[in-house]
């Protein structure tokens, strides 16, 4: 599939998918309206006045990644839409969390739900999503799969949200620590990131009829896209763009975060111990310039475009395990490209 084709699928499969979570979130009744608002609000469909509105949305990626893999295993997607909204709903889910426990006050350019409404009412929203992503799985037998096929999927869905809380809490525990290492950094967006979008693909090619084996391969080549994914998001995070990015230069740095690239540089024998000096002080701009010089002395960029490459070169191994030829020409692959190349 050529970038052409794969931007003639995006256009016509995004506005099914979002037809398809607009209806699993819409209101039931007036006495809970303001609940499915809220999730509404969060999707970036209402204000916060509930209004029609349209806000800044995430990528789509985890959902189009399913509808992809069931389309490559030569199944119809529109079986998947189900699943590919439960999968993008689970995300957000996770996200609206992801905000109260890092006490994030905006996302997306706007307000979190926790700011607006306090943290019951967004803990309680998030949990809604989190029920309602699994009712939209369940409803793929109303697009005709089969139930051997649901129940592999639903076991797929369960185990990644398994692993996005394994992830989550190895994250907030590294908040509190100084010592963390790059492998427990790699371990925890295994949970976080890498979890979910090869859990996505493998759900879409069971949708899509493909044999566990396979489906196991596509859910590995998930797993490495993800990793490879999360690790460019951090050479962003420093040495991105901010015209491209929207994000001030060295926002990684000046939020103190504990990202690959970071972590790196911290256990770096040379300048370890000058990078942490300058982190330990405020997050000032005035100390960007010095920390940037200690990073880039570190070589924890080179480090990181090399593990991002890497994981990236392992994603096309198991897509060729799992589809043969057909990996060459594969959308899976020319997606998998665009991400790790992509400046935002």
């Amino acid at each position: 599939m050529t970038n052409t084709e794969l931007s003639s699928f995006l256009g016509h499969w995004l506005p099914r998918l979002e037809g398809e979570m607009r209806e699993l979130l819409a209101s039931h009744e007036p006495a809970v309206a303001a609940h499915y608002a809220m999730m509404q609000y969060h999707m970036g469909w209402l204000d916060e006045h509930f209004r029609p509105h349209q806000a800044m949305a995430g990528k789509r990626l985890r959902p189009i990644l399913c509808l992809l893999g069931c389309a490559e295993v030569g199944g119809d997607p529109v079986q998947a839409l189900p699943a590919a909204a439960g999968i993008e709903i689970l995300h957000n889910f996770s996200l609206i969390h992801d905000d109260i426990e890092d006490g994030d006050d905006t996302r997306r350019g706007r307000p979190t739900l926790w700011a607006l409404w306090g943290m019951p009412q967004a803990i309680n929203v998030g949990d809604g999503m989190f029920a309602l992503a699994f009712a939209a799985l369940q409803r793929s037998s109303r697009r005709g799969v089969a139930a051997e096929q649901t129940l592999a999927a639903l076991d797929i869905f369960t185990q990644t949200c398994l692993a996005l809380t394994e992830g989550q809490h190895l994250d907030i525990g590294f908040e509190q620590r100084t010592d963390v290492t790059v492998d427990e950094y790699l371990r925890m967006i295994q949970g976080k990131t890498a979890a979910l979008v090869g859990g996505s693909i493998a759900i879409g090619a069971l949708i899509g009829g493909a044999p566990r084996e396979q489906a196991a391969g596509l859910q590995r080549f998930g797993h490495a896209v993800g990793l490879a994914f999360q690790i460019q998001d951090d050479i962003l995070g420093i040495w991105g763009d901010p015209e491209v990015t929207g994000k001030p230069a060295g926002n990684d740095i000046l939020r103190r975060k504990k990202s690959l690239p970071i972590l790196y540089a911290l256990r770096h024998a040379q300048t370890g111990a000058d990078f942490a000096a300058v982190l330990a002080g405020k997050a000032e701009r005035s100390q960007l310039r010095a920390a940037l010089e200690l990073i880039e002395q570190s070589g924890a960029r080179t480090f990181a475009e090399r593990e991002a490459q890497r994981q990236h070169e392992n994603a096309i191994t198991a897509l060729k395990a799992a589809l043969g030829e057909r990996a060459g020409g594969s959308a899976l692959l020319a997606l998998a490209e665009s991400l790790l190349n992509r400046q935002a």
